[in-house]
C-alpha cells in the first residue's frame, strides 16, 4: 500500500487487523485459511476489518511457515488442440475449489525440456505437479520424490510405476474403432498417428492394430502427424499420392483429423464418409460442428480431471500411498463422419 507522497506504507498485518476486529489473531488466520471453521459473525468483522485496513494475507510467508505453498505446478505440451485449453481450465478450476492456486508452464515433447520446467518448479516451492501430455525423466523422478513433491500424468503414463497417471482407456479406444470400421465392411484402413514417444499415441495405435487383427484386417496405410496440423496435412498427402487410396482412416486426435478432412475434401475431392471414412479422438468441441460431424472416441474430461485431482489430493495428505494408473472409459460417439453399419446399436 502507497502513502499519500508516494511512498511504500508498512504492510498491514494480521495482528492489526486483529486488534480492529476484536478478535484474537488466530481468528483472522482461520478467516483467510480456505475450508477453516469460523463464525459468520467472526468472519464478517475480520473482512469488514480487512477491507478498511487495506489488509490482505501473505501466502508467500504463510508458506514459509506450515510447509506448505498451497500451489500446483501444471506442465503442458500443447494448448493448439482443443482437448488441452478445456482440460486445463477443468484442472485449474477444480484445484482451486479445493483451495489450490495452479502455476502454469509450457514445455515440449522431449523429457530434457519437461526436466528444466520441473526444476524451476520445485524451486516454487509447490505442493506437487501434474504434467499433462508431457514425459518425466527418472532423474527428476527421483529429485522429486526427495523433495516430497507428488507427480500425477494427466492423458500420459509411464512404463515404470513411479507416478500416478490418469488417461482416457486408449487401448479400448483404438479397439472400438477398429470394430466399426469392420462392421462397415472397409477393407483399406488407414491410421495417423501422432508423436511415437508418447503412451497415447502407442496405446491407440496398439489398440487399433489389435482390433483389425481380431476382424483379419490389415493396416493399410500409416503415416504419424505428430499431433501437429502441419504433420496430419502431410500424412494425408502422402496417403493418397497412390493409385489405391484408404477407404478409412483412425487419427489419433481429433485436432489432426480436422485437417486430414480439409485435405480429402478440398485438395484431394473425395467425399466423406461416401469415398472415405474418418473417425478421430478426442471429441473436442469442433468435432460436433456440423462442417465436421466428426465421428470420434470421447475423452471424458471431466472425469479424468476428477480423478487427477484426487490422485493429487491424496497424495498430498498421505505422501506414502502407492502410485495409480487410471483408465477412464472412453465411448465411441458416432456422427457423420463415417459410414455406419448396418444394423448398429452403440
Amino acid at each position: 500500500m502507497w502513502t499519500g507522497d508516494g511512498r511504500l506504507a508498512d504492510r498491514i498485518t494480521s495482528f492489526q487487523v486483529a486488534q480492529r476486529a476484536g478478535v484474537s489473531q488466530s481468528a483472522v488466520s482461520r478467516v483467510f485459511t480456505k475450508g477453516a471453521s469460523v463464525s459468520h459473525k467472526t468472519a464478517l468483522k475480520v473482512r469488514q476489518a480487512a477491507l478498511e485496513l487495506g489488509y490482505r494475507p501473505n501466502i508467500l510467508a504463510r508458506s514459509l511457515i506450515t510447509g506448505k505453498s498451497r500451489i500446483i505446478g501444471l506442465i503442458v505440451a500443447y494448448l493448439d488442440n482443443y482437448f488441452y485449453p478445456l482440460a486445463l481450465e477443468k484442472l485449474s478450476n477444480s484445484l482451486q475449489a479445493k483451495g489450490y492456486h495452479v502455476l502454469v508452464f509450457m514445455a515440449s515433447n522431449d523429457t530434457q525440456s519437461t526436466d528444466q520446467v520441473i526444476d524451476e518448479l520445485l524451486d516454487y516451492q509447490v505442493d506437487g505437479i501434474i504434467t499433462a501430455s508431457v514425459g518425466i525423466s527418472n532423474d527428476l523422478t527421483a529429485r522429486c520424490e526427495a523433495a516430497g513433491v507428488p507427480v500425477v500424468l494427466f492423458n500420459r503414463s509411464q512404463d515404470t510405476a513411479d507416478h500416478s497417471a490418469v488417461t482416457s482407456n486408449n487401448f479400448a479406444g483404438g479397439q472400438s474403432v477398429a470394430a466399426f470400421f469392420a462392421a462397415a465392411q472397409h477393407q483399406r484402413i488407414g491410421y495417423i498417428g501422432g508423436w511415437e514417444g508418447a503412451s497415447t499415441q502407442r496405446d491407440r495405435e496398439a489398440g487399433f492394430r489389435d482390433g483389425l487383427a481380431k476382424a483379419d484386417l490389415p493396416v493399410y496405410a500409416h503415416g504419424l502427424g505428430q499431433f501437429t496440423v502441419d504433420g496430419a496435412k502431410n500424412a494425408a498427402r502422402t496417403m493418397f499420392e497412390k493409385p489405391t487410396t484408404p477407404d478409412a482412416i483412425f487419427i489419433a486426435t481429433d485436432h489432426m483429423a480436422f485437417a486430414v478432412m480439409d485435405v480429402i475434401r478440398s485438395e484431394v475431392g473425395l467425399r466423406i464418409p461416401e469415398d472415405v471414412s474418418i473417425i478421430g479422438y478426442d471429441d473436442v468441441p469442433p468435432a460436433a460442428w456440423a462442417a465436421y460431424d466428426l465421428t470420434t472416441v470421447r475423452q471424458r474430461a471431466n472425469a479424468m480431471v476428477q480423478e487427477t485431482v484426487a490422485l493429487m489430493l491424496n497424495k498430498i495428505s498421505n505422501p506414502a500411498s502407492e502410485p495409480r494408473h487410471i483408465k477412464v472409459d472412453s465411448p465411441l460417439i458416432v456422427r457423420g463422419s463415417a459410414k455406419i453399419p448396418k444394423g448398429w446399436t452403440p
